[in-house]
């Protein structure tokens, strides 16, 4: 494992290999530092870091199966706490360091045959430090023998500030089922309802928000800042995540996860594939996010 630092002006970012994460990004100003994402270690495994990546998809598969091109596929849990294989092998891997400069880490890993995922891929991670905010670059390579969809995204975990309020429009809201599974599309609740800037309810929130508009912004009022998160078209989808003491007994509300995704949870087993991308062997899907921070 390696923890590398980068810091270019005000921001600073420090990034591990182990899960390819993020374990920290930061703004300095006259009141001192200010965490743009949640503060984490450098020894943090990805669930207790900054953000970590959603590859060759996110979320879940019903019943860890799936059947694509006359073939049935089979996944097994990747976690001793869920049924479910989970948010692929990125966020569990060791991340070879390919190129490390001043405002520039790349990372990537390659995923072999067999494990928990009939899923064969090469996996590349960009973090690109700018004076003015990060910018993530994340690509798959199918790297198998035969055409599987695919998708991307990220799990960043946002600092959560008794006046945080977020903005993010979208279109449509899927219910949650048991298994943290995703149950139906339907309007988007009156407390879910970012399309103007709102605080995240004082309750458990684990669902996706479809046709989202690919913006967001946070806002921390006593920090005086809020945060841009553009996307690339690539991400049409986003999850939003509150966790509880039911689910985890030390839950401070110090956080919460705004995910980014380029389909919907359980994609495989919708009739559209959920906006997953079909690759052949040989092809490669990737797509951007930006992180900004600004004064408000």
């Amino acid at each position: 494992m390696a923890v590398l630092g980068l810091k270019v002006g005000s921001l600073s970012l420090r990034v591990s290999t182990a899960g390819g994460l993020i374990v920290g990004f930061w703004k300095d100003d006259k009141n001192g530092r200010v965490p743009l994402l949640r503060d984490a270690p450098a020894e943090a495994d990805a669930l207790s870091s900054s953000c970590y990546p959603l590859v060759p998809f996110g979320n879940r598969v019903k019943g860890n199966r799936f059947a694509f091109d006359g073939q049935e596929y089979h996944f097994s849990p990747n976690t001793d706490w869920d049924p479910h294989y989970l948010h692929g092998e990125g966020w569990q891997s060791e991340w070879s360091l390919d190129e490390q400069a001043d405002d520039r880490v790349v990372m990537s890993f390659a995923q072999q045959p067999g494990g928990h995922t009939p899923y064969t891929y090469r996996a590349k991670q960009t973090f690109m430090l700018t004076d003015d905010g990060l910018e993530l670059t994340l690509s798959v390579e199918n790297a198998g023998e035969k055409a599987l969809p695919f998708g991307l995204g990220w799990h960043p975990y946002f600092p959560l500030t008794p006046e945080t309020t977020l903005l993010a429009p979208a279109r449509k809201f899927w219910t949650e089922v048991e298994g943290w599974l995703p149950g139906e599309a339907t309007d988007i609740p009156a407390d879910l309802d970012f399309s103007e800037a709102l605080a995240l309810p004082q309750r458990w929130v684990n669902n996706g928000l479809e046709q989202w508009s690919g913006e967001a912004t946070i806002f921390w009022p006593e920090h005086g800042t809020k945060l841009h998160l553009t996307a690339d078209p690539i991400f049409r989808h986003a999850f939003i995540f509150v966790s509880d003491t039911d689910f985890d007994p030390q839950f401070k509300r110090d956080y919460f996860c705004f995910e980014p995704m380029s389909h919907l949870a359980n994609s495989h087993n919708l009739p559209d594939l959920g906006d997953l991308q079909v690759l052949k062997p040989g092809q490669r899907l990737s797509g951007s996010i930006r992180l900004r921070p600004q004064e408000i």
